[in-house]
C-alpha cells in the first residue's frame, strides 16, 4: 500500500466519458475545490488546475521533466496514459538536449518563415472550401483538413494521404482505448504512417528537394549530422501537431461563432480584429487540454509532498479559464488584451509551431466567415471527440449556409 497523500485526493479522471461529456465544467469543479491534488486513476498522477500552480510546474523543468522515463509506464511522456507512439523530438527531452534540437525547428516555425508558407496555407484553404462552396452545405470537420494539408506539402508528403495520417494521430489521442477506431489506428495505421515516414527520409537522404524533411536531414545536432531516427521524431511530431491542434481550435471556435453570430458579424465587419480574437480562441478553446511532466526529485509544490517518480498532468485548458487570472474568464471576448494565455504551453516547451497554427487558424476561420458568412452549425448533428483529454473539438460538424462561388483552380 503507497503511503496516504497529505494533499487532496478527488476522483478525478481526464480520460473519463464524464470528463470528456464537459471538460469545462469538469475543470471547472476541480479547480475549485482543489487546483493541486491527487488523483488515484491510471496509477496515480497529479492534476494541475489553476494558472499559477501550472505556470510554475511548466517553467521548472529541473523538477517536472518532461523527457522519458520508466514511471507511469512507456510511450509518449506527455500523456497520461502514455501513448504508444515513438519519441517526439524535441518535446521529450530536457534542457541541454532540447535546445540542441529546438535550435533546429525555430528557423523554419519564425515568423518570417511562416510568412513564406501563407502562399501556401491560402491556396489549400481556398481550395478546401471550394470543394463545397456551390453545394450550401457541408461538414466542417472536413473543411479543416487545411492544417493537414498544409503540414504534409510543407513536409514533402503525399497530401492526398492526409486523412490517413489525420486519422492515424487523430485516433491515438481523442479516440477511446479499446475501440476499434483507437485499435485500427495503433496496429495498422500507426504502422503505416511510420513506413511512410521512413521511406521519405531515406529517399531524401538520396536525393534532397525544397521540404522540410530534406532541411532536417541537411542539419546537424551539436556538430554530428542529425540522425534518421531523430529526423523521423520531429517528423512524427510536426505531423501530430498539424493534424491535430490547428483542427480541434477551429472546429471549437466555428461551432461556437455559430452560436455567436453577433461575433460573427463583428469579425465579417472587422477583419483586423481576427488576429486578437483567434488569441481569445486559444484561451478559451485550447486544442490541447493537458500534457504530462514526470517529477524528478521529492519536493513540495504548493504545500504538496511529491515523489521521484510521480506523474503530473499540467491542465493548459483549466488555466485559461481561472478567474483569477483571466476577468470574465468563462466569456469569449474577442477585444481581450493582453492575453497571457497557456494554449500553446510555458517555458522552454512552448510550442515551436505556434506561428503556423495561428496563421492556419487565422487564414481559414476568416475564409469561413467571409465565403459563408450565414453558416448555420445543425447542433443536433455535432458529435464531440469521443476522448477529450488530450484534445477538445468536434469530429462531426454539419451546416448550412448560402451557396457561393469557386475562387480557386482545381489542384
Amino acid at each position: 500500500m503507497t503511503e496516504p497523500r497529505k494533499c487532496p485526493v478527488v476522483p478525478f479522471d481526464h480520460n473519463s466519458p464524464g470528463h470528456s461529456a464537459d471538460p469545462v465544467a469538469s475543470y471547472a469543479r476541480l479547480r475549485a475545490e482543489a487546483p493541486v491534488a491527487w488523483t488515484e486513476a491510471h496509477g496515480g498522477y497529479w492534476v494541475l488546475s489553476d494558472y499559477d500552480a501550472v505556470f510554475a510546474a511548466a517553467r521548472d523543468d529541473a523538477v517536472f521533466s518532461s523527457g522519458r522515463s520508466p514511471y507511469g509506464g512507456e510511450g509518449l511522456a506527455n500523456t497520461i496514459p502514455k501513448a504508444p507512439v515513438r519519441l517526439h523530438i524535441p518535446v521529450e527531452l530536457d534542457l541541454p538536449e532540447h535546445r540542441s534540437y529546438r535550435k533546429i525547428l525555430n528557423p523554419v516555425t519564425s515568423p518570417a518563415a511562416v510568412a513564406e508558407l501563407q502562399p501556401m496555407i491560402e491556396r489549400w484553404t481556398t481550395w478546401f472550401v471550394d470543394q463545397v462552396i456551390e453545394t450550401g452545405e457541408c461538414d466542417f470537420a472536413g473543411v479543416i483538413g487545411v492544417p493537414a494539408v498544409v503540414t504534409l506539402d510543407w513536409l514533402g508528403l503525399d497530401v492526398g494521404d492526409w486523412r490517413r495520417y489525420s486519422r492515424a494521430l487523430h485516433s491515438v489521442l481523442a479516440d477511446s482505448p479499446g475501440s476499434p477506431a483507437h485499435t485500427h489506428a495503433v496496429e495498422v495505421d500507426i504502422p503505416w504512417m511510420e513506413g511512410q515516414i521512413t521511406v521519405a527520409i531515406a529517399a531524401r537522404r538520396a536525393q534532397p528537394r525544397d521540404d522540410l524533411i530534406s532541411y532536417l536531414l541537411a542539419q546537424d545536432v551539436d556538430g554530428t549530422p542529425i540522425s534518421d531516427d531523430a529526423a523521423y521524431s520531429m517528423v512524427e511530431l510536426l505531423i501530430s501537431g498539424g493534424v491535430g491542434t490547428t483542427a480541434s481550435l477551429v472546429s471549437q471556435t466555428l461551432v461556437h461563432l455559430s452560436r455567436h453570430p453577433d461575433q460573427r458579424r463583428q469579425l465579417l465587419e472587422d477583419p483586423d480584429l481576427l488576429a486578437r480574437a483567434v488569441e481569445e480562441f486559444l484561451r478559451a478553446f485550447s486544442p490541447t487540454q493537458a500534457l504530462a511532466r514526470t517529477v524528478t526529485q521529492d519536493t513540495e509544490f504548493r504545500g504538496c509532498p511529491m515523489k521521484r517518480g510521480d506523474r503530473v498532468l499540467l491542465a493548459w485548458s483549466s488555466a485559461n479559464r481561472d478567474p483569477g487570472q483571466f476577468e470574465d474568464a468563462e466569456d469569449v471576448v474577442l477585444t481581450r488584451w493582453p492575453n497571457r494565455h497557456t494554449a500553446f504551453g510555458m517555458g522552454i516547451h512552448r510550442c515551436a509551431g505556434a506561428h503556423v497554427g495561428r496563421a492556419i487558424a487565422k487564414e481559414l476561420i476568416g475564409q469561413v466567415i467571409r465565403r459563408m458568412p450565414d453558416y448555420v452549425v445543425d447542433e443536433a448533428g455535432l458529435q464531440t471527440y469521443p476522448h477529450q483529454g488530450v484534445n477538445a473539438g468536434f469530429q462531426r460538424i454539419p451546416a448550412t449556409f448560402t451557396p457561393g462561388p469557386r475562387l480557386g483552380a482545381d489542384r
